[in-house]
């Protein structure tokens, strides 16, 4: 690399549940700049989670529920292109630490967008339930890339 590596911007936390992941969630969330609507649509999301597991006796909250329905769908492997002689090989490789959690991100709020709930809040909120239960699409789409990694386990000395 011929330029030097760029630095990290220091993210500030949520005023509501003071996490700096939160914060991360909801920039990958918003869209055309508007971080307050965004904040609006997580926070009212969380709220509709505390309501539907109202009735489960192991008191979970929004707020963890959402963090172990992202550690359920985090990546730790997937398949990169690579050219060998001609032919393209997809190789597993593991995923780095700041991409896991980009990625996680990314699907959660790509499948909940897909969903057929009413609101935005809805949607990611009935999304953010199904991948803490391990289940629904962005579960489903990191069980697809480990068995595509899987798969092409036959490839890995590959890896550059």
């Amino acid at each position: 690399m011929r330029r030097r590596k760029a630095k990290k911007i220091a993210i500030l936390p949520d005023p509501k549940f003071n996490d700096v992941q939160v914060t991360k969630f909801v920039n990958n969330m918003m869209l055309d700049g508007k971080k307050n609507l965004a904040f609006k649509i997580f926070y009212e999301a969380m709220e509709i989670v505390d309501k539907k597991l109202e009735g489960n006796e192991d008191e979970a909250t929004g707020l963890s529920t959402w963090k172990k329905a992202l550690d359920n769908i985090t990546p730790n492997v997937e398949v990169r292109s690579r050219r060998v002689g001609g032919a393209t090989f997809q190789i597993p490789t593991p995923v780095r630490e700041g991409r896991k959690q980009s990625l996680g991100m990314k699907w959660l709020i790509g499948y909940s967008r897909k969903r057929n709930e009413k609101t935005m809040a809805q949607k990611l909120a009935a999304e953010v339930i199904a991948a803490a239960k391990e289940e629904g699409a962005a579960y489903k789409k990191k069980e697809d890339t480990l068995r595509m990694a899987e798969a092409n386990k036959a490839f890995s000395h590959f890896r550059f």
